[in-house]
């Protein structure tokens, strides 16, 4: 029709004019970021957030370690060298830890040996090992150790018999192999070990008892010891 003007829809003729296109590039942002690629949000291009505090950061490594379970001054110290901790910064909040008592090795040893000793039966040999391996120092460790007293390891170790002896298959000769060795591994003397065997064995049966008495466990445990000493297994603690 004259004088209409327009687009012609389903409906009839759309008369208003045409939106104007908005121009590309005039840094608006479309779906989160801007036409020039940066964040719609972001400041200048190029903006880094500031380097953290080298020691804010030690203190948060060591915070985490110490949530799964009580550290060595060794430990943490070895932590934060490998997440590039200076050794200066290291030691000031090592330092500063161990003045407010969140850290202290002392009592770290004496609760690790009085836990390892009723959870696993570790005995002193096998604790010593353990505690060196944490950084402990030897003189802290010893006074740990100490409150460990042999009656007390040697009636672990026969209670550790008697466990074992419970599901145990086999010859008793065989079976006194197995345990001794057991016993050993956890860190008890030859003469220890070898003596809660024999007792337990001889316990059980005429057959094992029998041949529990032809062993001479004074003999055999200095037979042990010097093997021990030899191939590092019975060292001392």
């Amino acid at each position: 029709m004259p004088g209409r003007r327009g687009a012609r829809t389903g409906r009839g003729w759309d008369a208003s004019p045409p939106r104007p296109r908005r121009p590309r590039g005039d840094g608006r942002a479309t779906g989160g970021r801007a036409t020039d690629g940066r964040p719609a949000d972001s400041g200048p291009a190029g903006d880094d957030p500031p380097p953290r505090d080298e020691a804010e950061v030690a203190r948060e490594i060591c915070l985490r370690q110490l949530a799964v379970r009580p550290r060595t001054r060794a430990e943490l110290a070895t932590a934060l060298a490998r997440r590039g901790i200076s050794e200066e910064i290291a030691d000031t909040v090592l330092d500063r830890y161990g003045e407010v008592g969140m850290i202290d090795d002392a009592a770290f040893a004496r609760a690790w040996v009085s836990s390892r000793h009723a959870g696993r039966g570790l005995a002193r040999r096998a604790l010593a090992n353990e505690l060196r391996q944490r950084g402990v120092d030897r003189e802290v460790a010893t006074e740990a150790l100490g409150e460990l007293d042999e009656s007390t390891e040697a009636e672990t170790a026969r209670a550790l018999v008697a466990r074992k002896l419970r599901t145990a298959r086999g010859e008793p000769d065989a079976i006194f192999r197995r345990l001794v060795g057991m016993l050993a591994r956890r860190g008890y003397p030859p003469q220890v070990a070898i003596r809660a065997v024999q007792d337990g064995l001889a316990a059980q049966s005429a057959e094992a008892a029998e041949l529990m008495d032809q062993i001479d466990a004074d003999a055999l445990a200095d037979a042990e010891s010097g093997e021990g000493d030899r191939d590092g297994r019975y060292g001392s603690s």
